[in-house]
């Protein structure tokens, strides 16, 4: 299943996902910064790419449905003027009660030959309510192989970043009509309550954009490029309620310039919202020095 349409970025959309999720990274935002990275030029969010991969898959559902899990890599980079066509692969071999698909996200610029952007897998909870969301295993710990370096860049396992954040019934109407990810599960405050949330739910990839914060502004830092990023929904978080996102570094590779990290957003009465794990490229960081606060 692919989207008939394309979406055409442009710098306007990448603009606006980054106030959206206060991720001002220059390699979405500076175009003279990100000329000077091996980008070559302003790249899309990758969360941005996640919240039009919901967009595209809400519509193709046969009913009401909340995404719960994603994992996503990032081979190549999307840029402004490119076309992204979403694909779905429906899973046979998915959980009761889940919806799994593998994903992929395409793009092109014009008359060139289309590229692999992103590519993943998504699981979907069907008719989803507090209780069955309560009761969604954990995804297993990710294995990070051999032991990492002592240092990169500043960099040192253990440092971690925290950021706190109340998403607003603006913020949730501008992702709307930025993404058109109008899932009924935050779009429609009746459907949410007819199925026992306080109300509109707040969308994942608006969850995951406090990791992009984190990520792209404060640790690793400005001009830290996405690689791989896997999240898992574990509860619902509401409009106005105060949330806090936390990364941590676990390891670093400084022969290939990568950093692994574990995030996670928690909610005001201390449950865990969203776990996350990412792996980032630090090459591009606009900030090198040796003198980071641990």
């Amino acid at each position: 299943m692919t989207n008939a349409s394309p979406r055409v970025l442009t710098q306007r959309d990448f603009d606006r996902f980054a106030a959206l999720s206060r991720d001002d990274n220059p390699i979405h935002c500076d175009p003279d910064f990100a000329r000077g990275t091996h980008f070559g030029a302003t790249v899309a969010h990758g969360m941005f790419l996640f919240s039009l991969l919901c967009a595209h898959t809400w519509r193709q559902l046969p009913g009401p449905a909340l995404p719960v899990g994603q994992t996503l890599m990032f081979p190549t980079p999307a840029f402004v003027g490119d076309a992204v066509q979403i694909g779905l692969t429906p899973q046979a071999e998915a959980p009761t009660g889940l919806l799994g698909y593998g994903t992929t996200v395409g793009s092109a610029a014009a008359e060139a030959a289309p590229r692999v952007t992103a590519v993943g897998e998504s699981l979907w909870l069907v008719d989803a309510v507090p209780d069955r969301l309560a009761a969604m295993p954990p995804d297993p710990a990710a294995a990070l192989g051999e032991e990492g370096d002592a240092a990169l860049y500043g960099l040192r396992p253990g440092q971690d970043a925290s950021a706190e954040r109340a998403f607003s019934s603006a913020d949730l109407d501008e992702y709307i009509a930025l993404t058109g990810d109008a899932n009924p599960y935050h779009a429609n405050p009746a459907f949410a309550r007819a199925r026992g949330f306080e109300g509109p739910v707040v969308p994942l990839p608006l969850l995951a954009g406090m990791f992009s914060d984190l990520l792209g502004t404060r640790l690793p830092g400005r001009g830290t490029g996405w690689m791989k990023q896997s999240l898992r929904l574990a509860s619902a978080a509401r409009l106005g309620e105060p949330l806090t996102a936390r990364a941590r570094i676990v390891r670093l590779r400084a022969g290939k310039d990568l950093v692994n990290l574990a995030s996670l957003v928690t909610g005001a009465d201390g449950r865990v919202v969203v776990r996350g794990e990412s792996l980032v490229l630090v090459r591009n960081l606009a900030d090198k020095g040796e003198s980071r606060a641990a």
